[in-house]
This record gives structure tokens, C-alpha cells and sequence, in this order.
């Protein structure tokens, strides 16, 4: 088998390249835009703005596509949504025509920004969807062509992702508390916070259900929730992070961490104020655990501990 890696040097495809999960399972082929690995490794070009990537998907031949690529600059894409759109959406139908042409399967990584935030429950897998600006509308996009491209595929959504390396929001909150006594955090939006560890284990999982058990696929193939359980704010988030690190001697005192509501830190994207993705029927499906996103983050510090 062989198992084409898109976007290896984000955050989540760096997480399963340095995990190893995919290589284990048959030949990882990796691909960056550049064509160079975080560790100054060669890997093949794949470009998700610019066309031609029939070129690419003919040369490597993969019978599993493992989608990690997408454009996440929330912010920007209020100004390059046709950009966003491109990577996101357009490049995403791409990769299901030529996967259903070819037989493969494509894993895909959505967001909770295809939801408006307004639910007070976390959102089912099929609860109606209303992004609030260009970055939720154009991952809604690259779920649309995926599914219409009738393509063998699962779509997992996730949310608040973060690893020990890249940019994300607990390495910010890292590098500011050690630089300041106090920070001011939002306090009013909701979510869980995942790692990227977690949803490369659980995608390995509803991988090798898919490739052991054929009478299952009907089940899985689709869209899911892949986040850690429970719930916090970034407020609570980043406390947590702060209490874990001194903790571990990572920063050199607790700063105080000042809750503000969503309106005092204005941004040009709106996000969700909910961002609660009910994941029950992933471990129903899988047979996997989705621990609490607190187990996640002592995981991670530990790692940037060790």
C-alpha cells in the first residue's frame, strides 16, 4: 500500500511524519509545497494553489491520500478568500475526482469554523452548518467537492489543534508568558483543545478499521468529529497551559492570565463562540478513546519538558 502525506510540514502532517503510524502501514511518500521537510529532507512538490496535481497523484499512485494541507490563516483569508478557497475547497474536490478514479481513499481535515457557534450542546456531525467568514466557508467547500466527487473518504473535523512545534496557540501563550507578568485571554468562546498526538492516533485507527474490516466502511466513510473530550475557554486553556509549564520548569513564574470577552480583542475574522464538537460516534464507529483535553496537553508538556 502506499500513502500519500500532503502538507508534512504543518503542524498535524509534521505530527505524522516524526510519528512514524503511516510509514508502519506501507510506503509514506511526503509532500510540502516547497518540496523540502522541516529537517531539510527532500519530499515531492504539491502545491495546493497551483494546478496540476493529476501530475503528482499519476507519478506517486497512493491508494490512501492523507489530506493535512490547507490554507489556516483565518484572519488573512477575509482579504485572499480566493485563495483560501482554492487550497481548501477547489484543491479538495481534485484529490476526491482522482482518488474515485483510482479507487483510493482520502482522509481529509475539516474545522469547527463550518459552524456558526450559536449551539449551546456540541454540534452533531450532522447539525446544520453557517460559517462566519471566509476560512469556515472555504473548508465547508473542500467538504462539498470531497463528498461530491463520490469518492471513498473520511472527513474529520477538528478543533483548537496544537502540537510541540509549529504555530499554534500554546506555543504563543509559551513565549508570552515568559516575557510578561499578566496577559488578557478570551473568555467567552468554547471549545477543545486537541493535539495534534490525538488526532494522528485516532486517524490511525479509523485507517486501519477501514483497511481490516471492508463491512464496515459504509460506517465510516463520511464525515466525524476527532476532538479531545470536555471543554474550556482560551482563558481556561491558556491557564492551564501556564500551570502545566511551571509546573515543569518551562517558564519562570505564573503570570496572571486576565479573562476579556471576544468584543475586547477584536479581529477581522469572527470566530465561533462554541466550538464543542460532539465525538461520541467517532469511538463508536473506530472503537477508539478520545481522552479529556487536559490528558493531551500534559502529554505535549511533557514532550516539550523531556
Amino acid at each position: 500500500m502506499k500513502i500519500l502525506l500532503l502538507g508534512a510540514n504543518g503542524q498535524l502532517g509534521r505530527s505524522f511524519a516524526e510519528d512514524e503510524g503511516l510509514a508502519a502501514r506501507g510506503e509514506l511518500v511526503a509532500a510540502t509545497r516547497d518540496g523540502t521537510l522541516w529537517n531539510g529532507e527532500r519530499a515531492e512538490t504539491a502545491d495546493l494553489a497551483e494546478p496540476g496535481l493529476d501530475a503528482l497523484l499519476d507519478r506517486v499512485s497512493p491508494d490512501v491520500i492523507v489530506n493535512t494541507a490547507a490554507y489556516t490563516a483565518v484572519d488573512r483569508a477575509e482579504q485572499e478568500e480566493a485563495l483560501a478557497m482554492r487550497i481548501n475547497g477547489e484543491a479538495v474536490g481534485e484529490l476526491g475526482t482522482w482518488a474515485r478514479r483510482h479507487g483510493a481513499l482520502v482522509i481529509h481535515y475539516s474545522t469547527d469554523y463550518v459552524f456558526d457557534g450559536m449551539a449551546s450542546t456540541p454540534y452533531a456531525v450532522d447539525a446544520p452548518t453557517g460559517p462566519l467568514g471566509a476560512y469556515g466557508r472555504s473548508k465547508l467547500a473542500g467538504e462539498v467537492a470531497l463528498r461530491a466527487s463520490g469518492a471513498d473518504h473520511l472527513i474529520l473535523r477538528t478543533a483548537w489543534v496544537y502540537a510541540p512545534h509549529g504555530h499554534n496557540f500554546l506555543r504563543t501563550m509559551l513565549r508570552l508568558g515568559a516575557e510578561r507578568d499578566e496577559l488578557r485571554v478570551v473568555a467567552d468562546q468554547q471549545g477543545a483543545p486537541t493535539s495534534t498526538a490525538l488526532i494522528v492516533r485516532a486517524s490511525l485507527s479509523a485507517l486501519d478499521r477501514w483497511l481490516a474490516d471492508p463491512g464496515s466502511r459504509d460506517e465510516l466513510r463520511g464525515t466525524h468529529h476527532l476532538v479531545a473530550s470536555g471543554h474550556t475557554s482560551w482563558h481556561g486553556f491558556a491557564s492551564a497551559i501556564f500551570d502545566e509549564a511551571y509546573a515543569r520548569h518551562l517558564i519562570p513564574r505564573l503570570p496572571r492570565v486576565v479573562p476579556i470577552a471576544t468584543a475586547d480583542y477584536p479581529t477581522p475574522a469572527r470566530r465561533p463562540a462554541w466550538s464543542v464538537l460532539d465525538n461520541a460516534a467517532l469511538e463508536r464507529h473506530v472503537g477508539v478513546r478520545l481522552p479529556d483535553w487536559r490528558d493531551g496537553l500534559r502529554e505535549v508538556m511533557d514532550r516539550l519538558a523531556g
